[in-house]
């Protein structure tokens, strides 16, 4: 047999009393491209920091090209040929992308940007190299990574959720890329939550629970089913449907608006109008950057709009168009932005200070001070009914895990009870376990009568949550379409702005 261009014998890492990974073994073959299966905590993370350079390992050792391999720091684990796209993005908001990519890749900014533009054309990655970064969707920064990574020319290129938040359009033409690279002598490991993707991309897999290992396989041979109940250890629900209802009151109402930003990389919008009522869930598809990061910014208040487009945006039958974010929550409103780190929680601070951005109103506060007994049970009580994997609620933001940052955040709206929710990605990056639980959560409080507004680039996820489906392609929305009445194709055609055979514009 081939031996093994990167091995790991007996690799543990503790941080104090969290045993992340425990005598993990693991072999990546040359020319394959390997699976890591597990929950959210099962250590995925942490075992391809110690191998990128990240973090250095407690005890074991890494094999490269059959030699024993110490790595102090990514920029080593670079240079012996090891790359990484992180889930949580490593970029420089105040840099262009091509300024960005410079700090990893030398050479003149025209040569690196026609570079840029050549991969983006090829590999359905676009993005503009002279963009700057604070200006870029989620989506478009994830392309960003990838692109970087790419340019290094690596040996093993690990990629952690890579695909979290690329249309389906644009997976596929990373899978063709992906086997490219494996065919011309790349190996690549492949952290994902999309079985289907593993099933589709994969030829081995490595699956751990609890910071084990516990089991090698072929993912081609097993069904989505297995791979799941191996992951978690049990058997998945089935979906959840939704209760029959007749049209409730108007919780979210956006007439003919229009918003031209600032930022010249900003998307404008158009015309845009929907409706949530209650006792229903609103999708809203379509491929990052076309608009949704400028849409949810206005619905959430955190972006001021111009005076003369005041009168369209109404949140529990009241014009809110001139209220702030603060006064919109007042009247009933919750938000979960697309970005946790940095928007939906602060990495510094402790869950239970996190607790406290959105739900002090919770009597968490006491004559204007921090009332530390309810904060840390409401964070206790969020971490419980939400399984959020933590040591405890004074553990820090920024050391859980993507997923489990993503259910405590999810949990802490809900908790507000709201009338209206807004939910961007609502399962990005999370296990399909906990991804299963948060849509039967919101479609539970879509049939006890809350108004549910969902972003989300995964159209598996939009079909299973919602009753009406509208599609955000530059800068313009669809008409609504009824989810049972409408095919997969359908909103595909709507999110590259097609025509229909009469030649109008669908989107």
């Amino acid at each position: 047999m081939t031996a093994p261009l990167l091995s790991l014998r007996g690799i543990s890492k503790s941080y104090g009393q969290i045993r992340a990974n425990q005598a993990i073994d693991l072999d990546v073959p040359p020319r394959s491209i390997h699976a890591i299966l597990g929950e959210n905590g099962a250590g995925k993370s942490t075992l391809v920091k110690l191998i990128y350079g990240v973090e250095q390992p407690d005890s074991g050792t890494i094999m490269w090209k059959g030699a024993p391999l110490s790595l102090a720091s990514p920029a080593e684990a670079r240079r012996a040929g090891i790359g990484m796209v992180f889930q949580h993005f490593s970029l420089f908001e105040t840099l262009t992308v091509v300024e960005n990519i410079r700090l990893v890749v030398p050479g003149r900014k025209a040569d690196l940007a026609e570079r840029i533009r050549t991969l983006g054309r090829d590999f359905g990655l676009e993005v503009d190299p002279f963009a700057h970064v604070h200006a870029l969707s989620v989506g478009e920064r994830q392309r960003v990574e990838i692109i970087r990574c790419l340019m290094t020319n690596p040996k093993l290129l690990i990629l952690d959720e890579p695909t979290s938040v690329l249309p389906p359009q644009s997976v596929e033409k990373l899978f063709d890329t992906l086997r490219r690279l494996r065919d011309g002598g790349v190996s690549v490991l492949f952290i994902s939550h999309k079985l289907e993707e593993i099933r589709a991309i994969c030829d081995h897999a490595t699956i751990l629970r609890g910071g084990r290992v516990t089991g090698h396989l072929d993912p081609r041979e097993h069904d989505v089913h297995d791979l799941a109940r191996m992951m978690i250890g049990r058997d998945m629900p089935e979906p959840m449907p939704a209760l029959a209802r007749s049209g409730g009151d108007k919780r979210l109402e956006i007439i003919g608006l229009d918003y031209r930003p600032d930022d010249p990389f900003a998307v404008p919008l158009s015309g845009i109008s929907l409706t949530v009522r209650s006792g229903e869930i609103l999708g809203i598809a379509g491929i990052s950057g076309n608009g949704q990061t400028e849409l949810a910014a206005l619905i959430s208040g955190e972006t001021e709009l111009p005076r003369e487009q005041r009168d369209r945006i109404y949140m529990m039958g009241k014009d809110v168009g001139a209220l702030d974010a603060a006064t919109r929550r007042r009247l009933g409103f919750a938000f979960v932005p697309e970005d946790r780190l940095g928007r939906g929680a602060v990495p510094e601070m402790s869950l239970v200070l996190n607790g406290l951005l959105t739900a002090h109103p919770l009597k968490l506060l006491k004559h204007g001070l921090i009332d530390r007994k309810n904060a840390a049970a409401f964070a206790d009580e969020c971490i419980r009914r939400y399984d959020v994997r933590t040591p405890g609620p004074e553990t820090e933001a920024g050391a859980l895990s993507g997923g489990n940052l993503q259910k405590f955040i999810v949990g802490r709206e809900i908790m507000l009870s709201p009338k209206l929710l807004f939910v961007a990605q609502p399962t990005w990056g999370v296990d399909i376990g906990a991804a299963s639980a948060i849509r039967r959560r919101l479609v539970t409080l879509r049939n006890e009568g809350m108004a549910i507004l969902v972003i989300s680039e995964e159209l598996e996820e939009l079909f299973e949550l919602c009753d009406s489906i509208q599609v955000l392609h530059n800068g313009k929305l669809s008409p609504p379409l009824v989810t049972r009445d409408t095919r997969p194709e359908e909103i595909g055609r709507y999110m590259i702005g097609a025509r229909s055979p009469s030649g109008k514009v669908l989107a």
